[in-house]
């Protein structure tokens, strides 16, 4: 992927403030120590490319997607736009909601809510499910529905209420529901090179300047595991 090219990335939505585009999976973000090309280097190069801007581009990163995982990510195109983006996101404004392939049938299509408390291992980047009380540890929130099953997996659609490390992940794990693919905290399952079922679907956001709630959405690619399923 380090040889993507802003012209591979699909632009969702644009305009003065806000650049919405869909991140395919395995690239990272932002920067990181693999030396990949990211997704927010790739906007400021389309940026740069289409308004013909000299010099560096502002483009605010407001919230990230883990590297493995592709679809909906919101960008500010000016500093106003990334506070009262961040602001949103503190106040749980800034919807997230999100599809996944798990492995195994939760017993009910009802909505249910998980809550449990998390802490990161910063030196094996790797998340756990701790006590509530444990120094550090982080509340971890979000609601799931079962909206379709197939070959002893099921599809969720998830609304994220807490934007935690590796949190959908990890808790669906500790429910004995591992995502597909996922190598971190479902290996006992999955098998190596396997692509993790884990998809930004759409975000809801209001306009940082036009005030008007506004949502976009995105589909994963109908590929294996997703081709299993209607959504």
């Amino acid at each position: 992927m380090s040889k993507i090219h802003y012209s591979d990335i699909n632009i969702i939505y644009e305009d003065n403030h806000l650049l919405v585009a869909e991140k395919p999976v395995n690239i990272p973000s932002q920067q990181d120590r693999s030396g990949d090309k990211d997704i927010l280097t790739l906007l400021k190069e389309y940026i740069k490319e289409k308004y013909n801007k000299p010099g560096n581009v502002y483009l605010g990163l407001v919230h990230r997607l883990d590297r493995p995982v592709g679809g909906v990510m919101v960008f500010a195109k000016t500093s106003k736009a990334a506070s009262r983006l961040s602001e949103q996101i503190r106040t749980r404004q800034f919807g997230k909601k999100y599809l996944a392939v798990i492995h195994g049938i939760p017993p009910v299509k009802s909505n249910k809510n998980l809550v449990h408390y998390l802490i990161k291992d910063r030196h094996k980047n790797i998340v756990k499910v701790v006590d509530s009380g444990t120094e550090g540890a982080q509340k971890a929130i979000l609601d799931y529905k079962v909206i379709g099953q197939s070959s002893g997996m099921a599809l969720v659609e998830i609304d994220l209420h807490t934007g935690r490390p590796h949190q959908i992940r990890v808790q669906f794990a500790e429910i004995g529901h591992p995502l597909y693919g996922d190598q971190k905290y479902g290996y006992y399952l999955n098998q190596p090179g396997q692509q993790i079922a884990l998809w930004s679907r759409s975000i809801t956001l209001i306009h940082p300047t036009m005030r008007e709630t506004m949502t976009f959405s995105s589909l994963p690619h109908s590929i294996y595991p997703w081709n299993l399923f209607d959504y």
